[in-house]
């Protein structure tokens, strides 16, 4: 029988990361190198998670969808991806400011790239004070107004800016222009791509003293001019239960916040879900398992265990991930 699944991090070393994936999460012994993001779950070509738990230890995810099929992700989930996976689920530290940047939407990646594109969620796990986001345009922007904002490397200044403080949660569209902010940690929730137009980057430069590549042609056809909306979702989180944080074509997120057990009946779900921990630490018991998830671990549960028992140790808080 299937169960939780727990997963290498795949770890990546940015300019702008820090060392809080290491000394906080302890996903690495070293503190000395800038890693900015942890791909806790994650299908990419280069980018296999493997599992680290049970008897499927070393198996990687492509291996267990090709034997497990809609067991492990679902039935209506496999007919509709095959063997891919749906979602690329992170951990990010900006310990600097990222570049501005836009992900092109499904129709131009297939066309350019024969790809997905990328939608994404940030959910924010810790943020230091006075810490904040840029994401979507503060006014109408046209393409003429990007490109002389472009050109005169003014393009911060089009952009709304967020104040964050934990728990605070975005929807990020494909096409919007966005950047997280220095001192922000998010747990990322997104489509399975890492296509990225790199618009401006605070005229940094990398440690050879260049800067990185720009993709100033590519973003044009990728951002989404006529959307100018509020990208921040209020919701209401309720202790000791569910509660629902976001529904998309993409995702469903909700919470789970409690300090009390918990039993979680996913018979009626045709989903994996993943357990992504943020706070505290919670036990997941079945009849043929028990693992533990500490702040900073992530989980999945295959669409073929039909019931979860959450029993933390102390408060703890979960974000509940699932397809439908």
């Amino acid at each position: 029988m299937l169960y939780p699944l727990k997963f290498e991090p795949i770890l990546k070393e940015r300019l702008w990361g820090g060392s809080a994936l290491a000394e906080k999460y302890h996903k690495t012994d070293d503190v000395n190198t800038k890693f900015g993001e942890s791909w806790e779950i994650s299908d990419l070509d280069e980018d296999i998670s493997v599992v680290t738990n049970g008897f499927l230890a070393e198996n990687d995810l492509r291996e267990l969808i090709e034997t497990y099929m809609g067991e492990l992700v679902g039935d209506s989930v496999f007919d509709t991806n095959g063997l891919g996976f749906p979602l690329l689920l992170k951990f990010i530290d900006a310990q600097d400011d990222l570049s501005v940047q836009v992900h092109p939407d499904d129709q131009l990646a297939q066309q350019r790239y024969e790809q997905n594109g990328k939608t994404e969620m940030w959910y924010v796990v810790d943020a230091a004070e006075n810490a904040g986001i840029y994401v979507g345009f503060n006014k109408p922007v046209g393409k003429q107004d990007y490109i002389d904002a472009v050109q005169h490397k003014e393009i911060a200044g089009l952009l709304q800016y967020y104040p964050v403080k934990k728990g605070d949660l975005f929807f990020i569209p494909a096409g919007t222009v966005h950047a997280l902010g220095k001192g922000v940690r998010v747990a990322e929730i997104q489509q399975p791509s890492d296509i990225t137009y790199r618009i401006f980057d605070w005229n940094r430069v990398d440690d050879n003293g260049m800067p990185r590549e720009l993709h100033i042609a590519e973003a044009i056809e990728a951002i989404h001019f006529d959307e100018n909306e509020t990208y921040k979702i209020e919701y209401e989180e309720k202790f000791n239960t569910t509660s629902t944080l976001f529904r998309s074509e993409f995702f469903n997120v909700n919470a789970i916040v409690f300090d009390k057990p918990l039993q979680k009946n996913y018979s009626t779900i045709d989903s994996f879900v993943i357990y992504f921990c943020v706070e505290g630490e919670v036990h997941l018991f079945g009849d043929d398992f028990h693992e533990v998830l500490f702040a900073g671990e992530t989980a999945l549960i295959p669409a073929s265990v039909p019931m979860v028992n959450l029993v933390p140790n102390a408060k703890s808080r979960v974000m509940e991930v699932y397809i439908s």
